[in-house]
């Protein structure tokens, strides 16, 4: 189980990283700031957290992907 666990957590990393290149905070050619620099960036991850077979994440995966690319762009 804890191997399993594992896997799926270096799976995600490996996933994040392609996908968190997609999401920035430039809109329109303007940069985004505060509050709508966090709405932007949250809906862009949530829409790019699909694993490598094209199925949506879940659970603590999802989650970490999303954490990883808010606060990686």
């Amino acid at each position: 189980m804890k191997l399993l666990v594992i896997v799926a957590l270096m799976s995600a990393f490996a996933v994040a990283s392609v996908s968190a290149e997609e999401c920035t905070s430039v809109l329109n050619g303007k940069e985004l700031k505060g509050a709508a620099k966090t709405s932007h960036m949250k809906s862009c991850c949530r829409k790019n957290a699909i694993d490598k077979n094209g199925n949506p994440m879940k659970g603590i995966v999802k989650k970490q992907f999303i954490d990883k690319c808010i606060h990686g762009a």
